[in-house]
């Protein structure tokens, strides 16, 4: 049985081995047993059920949260010639009655649905009497309460399960679920717990930086600057700041989308699909953006501020590097975002969850301090212990020079002080650095001993250098309408001379991968038949296919099958036009 699975997985798929994980939970799937599937964004859950899809009879019913995921994932098997459908909110009723009846003739292998449609009892009892041999509920912690993205939808699946005369095989997959989480999935779905299958939480591609103390516009400006060949995510907390930043490189000239609640359904869309279609190459967004987003060639994921917990900080930074090549996770940090993950946790409705919500969000903090491995960090709050480091994150990375900075710390905690600890970063950062402007002269502060004291230092620098010393806890923040600095008692020991400060010096931004020619020309031709198509460009073919292709340069049929993620239906589809191009490349 597991031969003609991976008989279906390399002529629809165009792979020849299954990944870690898969092949055991489609062994037990296709032997009526359910389970869950915990594997780390990437990691190729769809397979997991795709495969048994197409072999089981019948219709394959798929519970997914957005409908974005729905339609990369419906587009991509109908491009490799597999019968799939969604039904959901962005469907008419006329389209909906259609998608109904060809489902009820038994048209479709895969139907993808979200999990509102099961509050409609009539729904519930046309899928009910279908033949559905698999039941898959994607992003299954979305059912648990301990879960970080809980939606009460999600607890009519149970309910579903129970409506068949002949129960479907139920198989739950997650990417980011702690014990708590993955008990309560498995009691829900009624899953026994030894048949839970995990792979893991590393993923072997990323590389994990936490940046504290930096200037975060100008390290994101020279960051995408550097690699404007490649295509980013970067997540900021709040909308503003999201419409700040795609201001910003809008006019740095970078091809930019934008993503908030705040802007129109309509042009939500529109800037999505601009980032899918690879017409923007950088996506600014909140976390309302990219839940089930199968974009495989992001190459970069930054966090401009710190997220409120590390399932949603993985799951995000996880975006980057589906397709397995290299790419970067990288977490700006600075400390007044722990005031704005503070003040979102305190507009929850439901008060219950806050302290749990602060809990979490303290271990963020800790991942953004610690000197350890980040990856291993990551691994291990999820309960999958391990003493391996990743050996290419900032920490394992980190060659700076270090610099003792304790007599600059003086000056500045000193001029904080002499000030009446009752003014802003920017204020004394004038005062040390001998700023002449009016306000500084009403208040009498050149007159001051610190008056001066940084001139050699511009006053972008001594702000930047403040955040480092509130990174270290020298200063603290009043959190107001008009937030103001103060001396900690840390602070007070280095003013003292009983505690030294080291600081390494900045981190340098760096471009992610050399630039290929032939892979340059392959993009080209890939987005000429997407948009031919009216689809992504990694639906065509993921950029490892590309770098693949770049590598093998196949000139026959037979020797393109050979690339990854080439299947008979696409190589009939694209062959061709790609071995046209390679040609002509090695030509020229």
């Amino acid at each position: 049985m597991i031969e003609n699975a991976k008989h279906y997985l390399q002529q629809y798929f165009g792979y020849s081995e299954f990944r870690l994980g898969q092949e055991k939970i489609i062994k037990q799937v296709l032997a009526g047993k359910s389970s869950l599937c915990v594997m780390p964004t990437g990691g190729g859950k769809s397979i997991c059920y795709q495969i048994p899809a197409l072999m089981l009879e019948g219709t394959t019913i798929v519970i997914s949260p957005l409908i974005s995921l729905m339609q990369d994932q419906v587009d991509t098997l109908v491009e490799m010639g597999i019968e799939a459908a969604y039904i959901n909110s962005s469907l008419s009723q006329n389209e909906i009655l259609e998608i109904m009846q060809n489902l009820q003739e038994g048209h479709y292998k895969l139907l993808y649905i979200a999990p509102e449609r099961l509050e409609s009892v009539a729904f519930v009892k046309t899928i009910a009497s279908l033949k559905v041999p698999l039941l898959a509920v994607d992003e299954a912690h979305c059912i648990s309460q301990w879960g970080h993205d809980f939606r009460p939808s999600y607890r009519a699946i149970g309910r579903l399960t129970k409506s068949f005369i002949n129960k479907p095989v139920v198989v739950a997959l997650t990417a980011t679920a702690t014990p708590a989480v993955r008990d309560d999935i498995c009691h829900q779905l009624d899953i026994p717990v030894e048949n839970t299958v995990m792979t893991g939480f590393a993923r072997s591609n990323l590389s994990f930086s936490v940046i504290i103390g930096q200037n975060k516009e100008r390290y994101i400006k020279d960051f995408v600057k550097k690699n404007n060949h490649e295509v980013g995510i970067i997540y900021a907390a709040t909308r503003k700041t999201v419409d700040h930043l795609y201001e910003v490189l809008k006019r740095a000239g970078i091809s930019v989308a934008e993503y908030h609640a705040g802007l129109s359904e309509g042009l939500r869309q529109n800037e999505q699909n601009r980032f899918l279609h690879d017409e923007a190459s950088i996506m600014v967004a909140t976390n309302a953006f990219g839940m089930g987003i199968d974009k495989s060639n992001v190459r970069f994921v930054i966090h401009y501020q710190l997220p409120k917990n590390m399932e949603s900080y993985y799951q995000e930074a996880g975006r980057a590097g589906r397709d397995g090549l290299p790419s970067e996770c990288i977490l700006l940090y600075a400390p007044q975002d722990v005031q704005t993950q503070r003040f979102l946790i305190d507009q929850t409705d439901d008060r219950e969850r806050i302290p749990n919500e602060l809990q979490k969000l303290q271990s963020m903090v800790d991942y953004c301090h610690t000197e350890n491995c980040l990856q291993q960090y990551i691994v291990n709050y999820f309960s999958d212990v391990t003493e391996e480091k990743c050996g290419k994150c900032s920490n394992c990375m980190d060659d700076r020079e270090v610099f003792d900075v304790t007599v600059e710390c003086q000056k500045v905690l000193s001029c904080v002080i002499r000030m009446g600890q009752k003014f802003g970063k920017t204020m004394v950062a004038q005062v040390l650095v001998g700023s002449k402007n009016q306000k500084i002269r009403s208040f009498g502060f050149e007159s001051l001993s610190t008056y001066g004291l940084l001139k050699e230092m511009t006053i972008k620098e001594v702000t930047n250098f403040m955040e480092f010393m509130i990174a270290e806890e020298l200063l603290a923040v009043n959190q107001g309408t008009m937030p103001t600095i103060y001396v900690t008692p840390k602070g007070k020991q280095v003013l003292v001379a009983n505690l030294n400060v080291k600081r390494k010096g900045v981190l340098v931004t760096k471009q992610i991968a050399e630039t290929d020619p032939l892979f340059e020309s392959l993009r080209i031709v890939r987005k000429k038949l997407a948009d031919e198509a009216n689809v992504p460009p990694f639906v065509i073919f993921s950029d490892k296919s590309l770098r693949d292709m770049c590598a093998k340069k196949p000139t026959s049929a037979q020797e393109f099958l050979e690339v990854n993620g080439v299947g008979e239906n696409k190589l009939e589809k694209y062959g061709e036009a790609f071995l046209k191009a390679i040609a002509d490349f090695q030509i020229n």
